[in-house]
């Protein structure tokens, strides 16, 4: 055993021994580890608002590609992996983890050797985020912004739009004249 002088000084990050001169309630260290204190009602409304980011960012890649492989299915009949990469702008093994997770969350089905297909319900969303694009980008238009921009533009916020205000958009636009 390696015998270390009492007076040695200690690597940052170490604990301190205790003098047994000072009292227990004497000031630490400045570098004496901080206890964690419960995060604050607003920290913990931060936290859950990245959370839900992350979350949304999330569900908004599952969203893209089912999108882009119903795309590809009714445009060339099938959907290769190949082509979903391509389209997608990712390298094949990035499109292949992607459908092993649209497999995994029951919106696609692959065999190999053959292309991949959509289940219900990732025909169902990619329904679904083809519709929600096509309000954002209608309300974009409606607002004066090129149907190019709006376009490009309607691929991120299509994701992030809540319900209800997609709702309130839907009726904006209902009420527009033209």
């Amino acid at each position: 055993m390696i015998d270390i002088p009492p007076d040695a000084p200690q690597p940052p990050g170490v604990a301190q021994p205790l003098d047994a001169s000072q009292p227990l309630d004497a000031p630490q260290p400045l570098d004496a580890p901080q206890p964690l204190d419960a995060p604050t009602s607003e920290e913990a409304a931060v936290s859950e608002r990245f959370c839900q980011a992350r979350t949304a960012q999330s569900q908004a890649l599952l969203e893209d590609y089912t999108e882009m492989i119903d795309d590809l299915i009714r445009d060339c009949g099938e959907a290769r992996i190949t082509d979903i990469a391509r389209q997608m702008g990712v390298t094949h093994p990035t499109a292949t983890k992607a459908v092993a997770r649209l497999k995994r969350e029951g919106l696609a089905s692959a065999r190999p050797y053959r292309g991949v297909f959509l289940t219900e319900a990732g025909m169902a969303m990619a329904e679904r985020v083809r519709l929600r694009h096509r309000v954002v980008v209608d309300v974009l238009c409606a607002l004066g912004v090129p149907a190019e921009a709006a376009e490009i533009d309607a691929e991120g916020i299509e994701h992030h739009v809540s319900e209800v205000t997609l709702r309130a958009f839907e009726t904006w636009l209902v009420r527009q004249p033209g």
